[in-house]
C-alpha cells in the first residue's frame, strides 16, 4: 500500500462555545439597567471540524468535502467520511442557527452537546472567571446577625449568580438558616441601589407571612418591607419601599397587578408550592417578570425529577428544555434505570443553579445535637383486626372483579387500592377515625393510641416536649379529646383551618410555656416552615410513607436553636401492610439527597397476588387471641 495510507483521519466534530470581550464594568451596567439581558447572551455556539490536530471552521470543511463520501483528501491527509455521519452532522449545523441561549448556557457546563464534546474558549472563562469571582463580595454592615461561615458562603453563591443575572435554588437542609442567607442578599441589592427603579417581590405560603416578617424585623430592620396581604390590602405603596412580601394565594389572586411590574428579583419560599406545572398558582408564579429569581427549599424533589424540573424551569426559564425532553433524557433513565452516567450527567448541569448542605455533614455545623430515629410498633386491637380483615376482604374481592386492562379499568382498580389504604390508615389509627363514632373515644381500641399514650408520659415525666404529627385532621381531634379525658391535658392543635392569629399563638404558648408539653400537628399545614425547638421527641403517628415529608416535619425541632438530641418516633402497626410499606421503601430509599421516588401511589400498580401478600394480616390481637 502506498505510505500515506498508513495515516487515515476521520472528521471529529466539536462543539465549541466563545465569548464576547466585553469589559466587566459594562457587562455588569448592561445587568443592572436592562432586566431582559443575561450574560448568556455573550456566549456564542458554532461547530468546529479536528482533523487530526487541524482546526476547520464547519464553512471551510463543508466546501472541502462538497458532498463527498469515502477516502478523500484534505490538505494533503487522507480522511474517511461516512455518508450517515456527515448526514447527522449536516443536520447538526443546520440547527446550530437555531440554538437557544439557555442551551448554549447549559452545554458549556455540561460540556456535551447532542452526543458531542463541548470546546470552551478562553474567552468564555475567562468572562466567568472575571464575573464569577467572590472574593470582593461583604456582608452588608446593616444584617444585625453574625453569619455561620456556610450561611456566609450561601450568601456569596447567591449574590454571585445574581450578578450574572443567573436564578438560583438554595436547598439548604431544613433549620440551616436559608431565610437569613436571603435577606443578606436583599440588603445587598439594596446598598447596591437596586431596588431604586425595580423592587424585590417574595412569594411565601401563607402560614409563614408573619415568620418572615418578623425575620426581616430581626435582622434587616433598615430594609423597607410591605406586607401585601389580607381584604384591606393595597398596591400602589410599593414604590416606597424595598419589598413587597405576598402569600402564593394572594399572588394568583392579584396576577395582573403584580404583572405589570418588572422585579428586581423574584423569590419563592416551600418553593415545592410549584412543583405541578399544571395548577393556576404555579403558572401565576411563571408569569411573573423579574430580572433573576430565586427559589428556596429544603426537599428540591419530593417525589418526582420533574418536581425539580418545575421548579428550575421557574429560576432559569428553558435551561432544562421542557418538561417531555428533561424527562426522557434525565426523569426515565434516573428513576427507572438508576443510571449512574445520567445522575452524574444531572448534578453536572444543575450544580451551578443549586446548592444543597445537609445538617448531618459535620463540616457544615458542629453545634446541632444528634438525631435518634426509632420505630414504635403497636399492635391492633380486636375490634381493630376484625375491621382490618373485613376490609380488605371487601376491597380485595372489588378488585379481583376488575379482569379488562384498558385504562380506564386500570385507572378504576388503582382508585379501589388507594381507598383501601386510606381506610386501613384510618383503621390502625383508630376505629372511631373509620366509623366516625366519637362517641366512644377510648384509647384501649386502639394500639397505637395506647402506645402514643404510654410515650407521651415518658416524655412529660422527662419534663421533655413532643410533637405529634397526622396527616389526617380528624385523628388530631380524637386524639386531643382522648388526652384530656383520660390523662387531664388537652394538646395544642396546628391545623388547616386554624387562622395565622391562632397559630402564632400556639406556636408562642408551646415555645414558651413549660406547661405545654404535647403539640399536635397536621402534617399539610404545619410540616414546613415553623421553628419548634422546644420539643425533643417528634413522633409520627401515620406515616406518609415519602422521607421527604417526614424529614421535612422533623426539621420542626431540629434545627438550629435545638440544644437537646432530638429523638424521632415513627409509629408503625405490626403485621400489616403499615411495616411491610415502610420496609420496601426504607429498602430502596435511593438518592437520598433529592429524595426520588416515594410515595404510595405506586401500590395501585401491583398484581392481585401482591396485594394480597401486602395486605395480609397474620398477627395477633392486644388480647393474645389469633385474629
Amino acid at each position: 500500500l502506498p505510505e500515506e495510507l498508513s495515516s487515515i483521519y476521520y472528521p471529529e466534530p466539536i462543539a465549541t462555545i466563545s465569548a464576547t470581550d466585553e469589559d466587566l464594568e459594562e457587562t455588569d451596567l448592561r445587568l443592572r439597567q436592562d432586566p431582559s439581558f443575561s450574560v448568556s447572551e455573550l456566549l456564542h455556539f458554532d461547530w468546529k471540524i479536528a482533523i487530526g490536530n487541524e482546526v476547520l471552521s464547519e464553512q471551510e470543511f463543508m466546501s472541502l468535502t462538497n458532498g463527498a463520501s469515502g477516502l478523500i483528501k484534505i490538505r494533503n491527509k487522507l480522511v474517511f467520511i461516512d455518508k450517515s455521519q456527515m448526514e447527522k452532522l449536516r443536520r447538526n449545523l443546520q440547527e446550530s442557527s437555531k440554538v437557544s441561549q439557555a442551551a448554549i448556557l447549559r452545554a458549556s457546563f455540561q460540556q456535551e452537546f447532542h452526543g458531542y464534546q463541548v470546546h470552551l474558549d478562553g474567552s468564555v472563562k475567562k468572562l466567568m472567571e472575571r464575573l464569577g469571582d467572590k472574593s470582593d463580595i461583604a456582608v452588608p454592615a446593616e444584617l444585625k446577625a453574625k453569619l455561620r461561615p456556610y450561611q456566609a458562603e450561601g450568601y456569596r453563591w447567591l449574590y454571585k449568580n445574581t450578578r450574572l443575572s443567573f436564578g438560583s435554588i438554595i436547598a439548604d437542609d431544613m433549620g440551616l438558616g436559608k431565610t437569613i442567607q436571603v435577606i443578606c442578599l436583599l440588603l445587598r441589592l439594596r446598598d447596591d441601589g437596586r431596588f431604586r427603579e425595580r423592587k424585590g417581590l417574595v412569594i411565601v405560603p401563607a402560614g409563614l407571612i408573619y415568620n418572615w416578617l418578623d425575620e426581616f424585623r430581626r435582622f434587616a430592620p433598615d430594609l423597607k418591607v410591605q406586607v401585601h396581604h389580607g381584604p384591606d390590602r393595597t398596591f400602589g405603596e410599593i414604590d416606597k419601599n424595598d419589598v413587597l412580601l405576598t402569600t402564593y394565594g394572594t399572588a394568583r389572586s392579584d396576577q395582573n397587578k403584580i404583572n405589570k411590574r418588572v422585579w428586581e428579583i423574584i423569590i419563592i419560599d416551600e418553593a415545592q408550592n410549584i412543583k405541578n406545572v399544571a395548577t393556576a398558582q404555579t403558572t401565576a408564579v411563571k408569569c411573573f417578570k423579574g430580572r433573576c429569581r430565586i427559589a428556596m427549599t429544603g426537599t428540591p424533589v419530593e417525589n418526582r425529577l420533574q418536581e425539580f424540573w418545575s421548579i428550575m424551569d421557574f429560576v432559569n426559564p428553558g435551561y432544562l428544555s421542557t418538561r417531555q425532553a428533561f424527562n426522557d433524557e434525565f426523569g426515565k433513565p434516573i428513576q427507572k434505570d438508576r443510571s449512574e452516567p445520567k445522575i452524574e450527567q444531572f448534578k453536572r448541569v444543575t450544580s451551578p443553579f443549586l446548592i444543597r448542605r445537609l445538617k448531618t455533614d459535620r463540616s457544615i455545623i458542629t453545634d446541632l445535637p444528634d438525631k435518634i430515629e426509632q420505630n414504635e410498633y403497636a399492635t391492633l386491637t380486636p375490634e381493630q383486626a376484625a375491621l382490618y380483615q373485613e376490609t380488605i376482604k371487601k376491597y380485595m374481592e372489588a378488585i379481583r372483579g376488575i379482569t379488562a386492562t384498558d385504562h380506564e379499568s386500570l385507572f378504576k382498580r388503582s382508585g379501589i387500592v388507594l381507598q383501601m389504604i386510606l381506610y386501613l390508615k384510618e383503621i390502625c389509627n383508630h376505629p372511631a377515625q373509620y366509623l366516625h363514632n366519637r362517641d366512644k373515644l377510648k384509647s384501649l381500641r386502639s394500639g397505637k393510641v395506647q402506645n402514643l399514650e404510654s410515650l407521651l408520659d415518658r416524655i412529660i415525666e422527662a419534663g421533655e416536649k413532643a410533637l405529634v404529627f397526622t396527616q389526617f385532621k380528624e385523628m388530631g381531634f380524637i386524639l386531643q379529646d382522648i388526652l384530656e379525658k383520660e390523662r387531664g391535658y388537652k394538646p395544642l392543635f396546628f391545623h388547616g383551618s386554624c387562622s395565622l392569629e391562632e397559630r402564632r399563638k400556639m406556636v408562642k404558648e408551646f415555645q414558651e410555656d413549660p406547661e405545654k408539653k404535647v403539640f399536635i400537628i397536621s402534617l399539610k399545614a404545619g410540616g414546613t416552615g415553623l421553628n419548634l425547638t422546644a420539643a425533643s421527641h417528634v413522633i409520627h403517628f401515620d406515616l406518609w410513607w415519602n422521607p421527604a415529608v417526614e424529614a421535612q416535619a422533623t426539621d420542626r425541632a431540629y434545627r438550629i436553636g435545638q440544644h437537646s438530641n432530638v429523638i424521632v418516633h415513627r409509629f408503625i402497626t405490626k403485621n400489616t401492610f403499615e411495616e411491610k410499606i415502610d420496609q420496601l421503601i426504607q429498602s430502596k430509599r435511593e438518592l437520598a439527597e433529592l429524595t426520588v421516588n416515594v410515595g404510595e401511589n405506586w401500590v395501585g400498580n401491583m398484581s392481585n397476588r401482591e396485594l394480597e401478600e401486602l395486605f395480609k394480616f397474620t398477627g395477633s390481637g392486644t388480647d393474645g387471641e389469633e385474629q
